[in-house]
């Protein structure tokens, strides 16, 4: 195992376009933002960059606000286990809205970890549309 330490970077967050998890190509990035309207098919998270850390074992995590299953049972964490494949190597964590919108209202935070330690993490609020106009009109309002 590597001695160095892993570079992380996180390069991109925010809105993307939609992921295809088939294709080596990350998805386009669309807009800088940790504010995600509640909106169905909306892809929202962060690409990393790594480096010094190929064939290190690297954990994902995105911590859902309470979403519930059809029958009332809070969904755990989604997470995952990936190699990574280069000492240059750029990865995307993300996820999407899906329906119904009023349970996955809130705050959702990302996490990647090596060797047990958080390298990269990205907190998001998803949120109705009227919402962002409210925080918009807050700043208008203060002159900025």
């Amino acid at each position: 195992m590597s001695k160095l330490k892993p570079d992380v970077t996180i390069l991109q967050s925010g809105i993307f376009s939609q992921w295809d998890e088939d294709s080596k190509e990350l998805p386009k990035f669309l807009q800088a933002t940790v504010h995600i309207p509640a909106e169905l098919d909306i892809e929202f998270g962060f690409v990393a960059r790594i480096r010094k850390a190929k064939n290190q074992l690297m954990r994902y995590c995105i911590y859902h606000p309470d979403i519930t299953n059809d029958d009332g049972e809070v969904l755990a964490p989604f997470d995952g286990e990936v190699f990574i494949e280069s000492n240059d190597w750029k990865f995307f964590l993300g996820d999407t809205i899906w329906a119904p919108l009023a349970n996955k209202v809130g705050r959702w935070r990302m996490t990647l970890e090596i060797r047990g330690q958080v390298v990269a993490e990205q907190s998001f609020k998803v949120h109705y549309r009227d919402e962002e106009e409210q925080i918009g009109n807050f700043w208008k309002r203060r002159g900025f």
